[in-house]
């Protein structure tokens, strides 16, 4: 059951974030929503209560670990406690590695594994204390399979992967770990490619892309499980996507 539980969620402003928020405020979960947009946060948040849901909205910059942490204490002082953390918020610039594009492969890396880690890093010992909690993490398909152009995109998600399995082996029967592993989904996250190349040939992979609400009901049903069920890891894809 997840009626009345607080739940986190980074990267809250759209795509698989919004879609999360909305079905699970429409069970009843409360929720404190995270990302940069005010103004996407603040329409999402009036659509939920429009609903008869509970929201909140926290601008937050994943980045910042100061930022996450500041996102916690808000949690903490509307709510009183954390249930549910839900690390969603991910970037996906493609290119091949001869392209050299730095900057953006410094850019996942903050966003994609640092910005993971700073919210578990304020997350971790409210749950610790609480001596119960469930933290779930954005993966993807390609954190199971490298393909070209997106090594180090890849390399993020196997991080987040990872990371997500260290939570279980040292959770102490105390933190449930989730990892959502998706495939093509109907989100922003192929607009920010900067390589033509990568650019038509993500294109050409999202044309059969799945509604980012598939991704929601996962979570949902990782969430809605009795406190001795861990579900560890669900793999979404699209029925016709071969990666």
């Amino acid at each position: 059951m997840i009626d009345s539980k607080v739940i986190i969620i980074t990267g809250a402003s759209s795509g698989i974030g919004e879609a999360t928020a909305k079905l699970l405020a429409s069970q009843g979960a409360i929720l404190m929503l995270a990302a940069r947009r005010e103004e996407r946060l603040k329409k999402i948040v009036q659509e939920i209560e429009a609903s008869g849901g509970r929201a909140s909205f926290q601008v937050t910059d994943v980045t910042s670990r100061d930022s996450l942490k500041d996102l916690v204490d808000a949690t903490i002082q509307k709510y009183d406690r954390l249930d549910i953390l839900i690390n969603n918020a991910g970037l996906m610039p493609l290119s091949p590695l001869d392209a050299l594009k730095v900057d953006e492969w410094d850019r996942m890396i903050d966003v994609n594994i640092k910005g993971v880690l700073y919210a578990i890093a304020a997350a971790l010992p409210l749950m610790r204390k609480q001596k119960k909690g469930h933290i779930i993490n954005l993966a993807s398909v390609a954190g199971i399979k490298v393909f070209p152009a997106g090594a180090v995109y890849c390399a993020t998600k196997f991080a987040v992967r990872a990371i997500s399995e260290g939570i279980r082996l040292e959770s102490n029967g105390e933190i449930r770990s989730t990892i959502i592993s998706p495939g093509a989904v109907d989100t922003e996250l192929i607009d920010h490619i900067s390589d033509k190349e990568s650019s038509e040939n993500a294109g050409k992979l999202y044309e059969g892309a799945i509604n980012p609400e598939a991704i929601a009901r996962a979570i949902l049903y990782a969430v809605e499980q009795p406190e001795d069920v861990d579900i560890n890891e669900v793999v979404i894809r699209p029925t016709q996507q071969d990666m």
